[in-house]
């Protein structure tokens, strides 16, 4: 069975039931439960545990919009954006990849983790480890993406290290504006402050995102952030 939204969408809509109707959250779990078919929150759960967690996220992207995705190092940041670029290419789109962090082995590797075959997409997707991507490199590349393509940046923080770059709140801000005209998807992956480990926290958030030079996060349509195999996603 379908659900009607991505299953932390609906653990949301229970927390607010549960706030408005002064309700125990297992008791607004399972109202939603209801309303999606089932007759509790478990059984939904449980048919809906299959789902990937990069399906549940690409399923609600939107076409011109930015996307952040932090973790702390280790925690799987990069593994998922290639699954999401995998979800992408299978639904029919392409993904493109610039890195300032891997190789192209590195990313022939990456793929073999995730258990795929870089060969089995090589019409769809695209990679690029230039030393020279920032704002005007990958708009230069994208020139001709078609609407729908998936792009991952790895890694936000690394785009202005040449300080003959633009900075980097005017690049995300140039690269927004190319988004919503291309109608492409953006994805960035961003560093996560070590202060994070010493908080007691189960996930970061936008306040532990590590920003050398300012940006505005408003920019970003979503935010996704990883730790120990929980994922956190957010909205505006």
């Amino acid at each position: 069975m379908k659900l009607s939204a991505p299953i932390y969408r609906l653990k949301r809509q229970a927390k607010i039931l549960s706030r408005t109707k002064s309700l125990r959250l297992h008791e607004a779990l399972d109202q939603i439960a209801n309303k999606e078919g089932f007759a509790s929150w478990s059984l939904l759960s449980a048919n809906a545990a299959w789902i990937s967690p990069a399906k549940r996220l690409i399923a609600d992207f939107n076409s011109g919009e930015l996307v952040l995705l932090g973790a702390r190092p280790g925690h799987g940041k990069t593994q998922l954006s290639l699954e999401i670029a995998v979800e992408a290419m299978t639904a029919g789109y392409r993904a493109v990849f610039f890195s300032l962090e891997y190789s192209k082995v590195d990313i022939h590797n990456l793929f073999g983790r995730i258990g795929r075959d870089l060969a089995d997409y090589r019409d769809r997707f695209e990679y690029d480890t230039s030393d020279s991507i920032c704002a005007e490199h990958i708009i230069g590349r994208l020139s001709k993406a078609p609407e729908g393509t998936v792009v991952i940046v790895d890694y936000l923080q690394l785009l202005d290290q040449d300080r003959t770059k633009p900075e980097l709140k005017e690049q995300i801000r140039v690269l927004k504006l190319f988004a919503k005209d291309r109608q492409i998807v953006m994805v960035f992956i961003s560093q996560i402050d070590r202060s994070f480990d010493l908080s007691n926290r189960s996930c970061p958030n936008l306040d532990d995102v590590r920003l050398p030079n300012p940006v505005d996060l408003s920019l970003f349509s979503k935010s996704c952030f990883l730790n120990n195999g929980e994922i956190h996603v957010s909205w505006p």
